[in-house]
């Protein structure tokens, strides 16, 4: 199944698509209230999914053209973003970046994460503000579970049966703020916060098992910035399987639904990556439109518009603005190809 959150006009609701039609997913439940996104879907009941499964071929419910409504982010806002690094050709910066030493070290033994902000998650075709603060705003194409259910302790063996589906996942990126911000070691925080976007729907495990293989998605991954693509690749080779993200999440913690477990970027799913491939690639601009488009899921379509900030004289900014690398040579990018080639 596609799940989705979805406005008629009257407010946000969950639903489930089917062909070009989203059937509503409170009334296929027998909800009392309404389902506002899907995250009201997994928290309602353990057997939600199996019981809409079970529902949508016997129960009349509201139908309405997908082209009819407005899309929203399917998970209007998580509980947690834990975002990660489980590519190793972004990780290693396409191995322009010591691939050895204690900081690989430390990524090839931990799936890395950090929190990213819930509270500003935009769904697919709705416009993104241009953060006021930023010279050099980056996407990041990642791929995201989203938790079904609550879990303290999960193990990797059993962590299939917490995840409800995937979806697209877009960590917008004020990169000269993150690059000034990181000095201190501490990690992201106003270079990440500005916006995320999640969509266009979370298609389920079950759905998504003729890539689902070990623990990752073989999907092909396209990026596309007015139409140009700047980005072609696949993520068959995550380091660290989605089972293991959520093994080291919920360790000692926990996970409930509507949690996200991001992957990270998809190797040259981000601006840098995509200039030393020799893609036409720049920073964005407002009134740039980014698409994400993954193989068995679906485009996530995002609109940069004006900056929303009202405050003419902004006191944090970076001092200064890093460059974008040069193009890899030939040798160079032939050994990238090679190395993330599918198998």
């Amino acid at each position: 199944m596609k799940l989705l959150t979805f406005d008629p006009g009257s407010g946000p609701r969950a639903g489930v698509l089917v062909d070009s039609e989203v059937v509503d997913a409170t009334t296929l439940l027998g909800a009392p209230a309404t389902l506002r996104d899907v995250r009201a879907i997994l928290e309602s009941s353990p057997d939600a999914l199996d019981r809409l499964r079970e529902a949508l071929p016997r129960v009349q419910a509201p139908r309405v053209a997908l082209d009819e409504v407005r899309l929203r982010a399917p998970i209007l806002q998580p509980p947690t973003i834990r975002d990660h690094i489980a590519f190793e050709e972004h990780a290693t910066g396409q191995w322009t970046r010591d691939s050895s030493g204690p900081r690989m070290e430390a990524w090839t033994r931990l799936p890395i994460f950090y929190f990213s902000c819930p509270l500003r998650i935009f769904g697919s075709d709705e416009l993104v503000p241009y953060p006021a603060a930023t010279r050099q705003l980056d996407y990041e194409c990642e791929l995201a579970a989203i938790v079904g259910r609550e879990g303290t302790n999960v193990l990797e063996a059993h962590a299939d049966s917490y995840i409800a589906g995937f979806t697209i996942f877009n960590d917008w990126s004020c990169r000269d703020l993150q690059f000034d911000e990181s000095q201190f070691g501490l990690g992201p925080a106003k270079g990440k916060d500005s916006a995320s976007s999640l969509g266009p729907w979370v298609v389920t495990l079950d759905e998504m098992a003729p890539f689902y293989r070990n623990g990752t998605l073989h999907v092909q991954c396209r990026v596309r910035v007015n139409g140009v693509v700047w980005m072609e690749g696949n993520a068959w080779n995550m380091h660290h399987t989605f089972g293991a993200m959520l093994e080291r999440a919920a360790q000692d913690s926990r996970v409930v639904p509507g949690d996200v477990i991001a992957s990270g970027t998809v190797g040259g799913g981000s601006i840098s990556e995509a200039v030393r491939k020799g893609y036409p690639a720049r920073w964005l601009q407002p009134g740039d439109v980014v698409e994400m488009e993954v193989e068995g899921i679906g485009t996530l379509r995002s609109t940069l518009g004006p900056s929303t900030n009202p405050n003419q004289h902004l006191r944090f900014l970076a001092p200064r603005q890093g460059s974008l690398p040069d193009p890899m040579s030939a040798a160079d990018l032939q050994r990238v190809r090679e190395r993330t080639a599918p198998r």
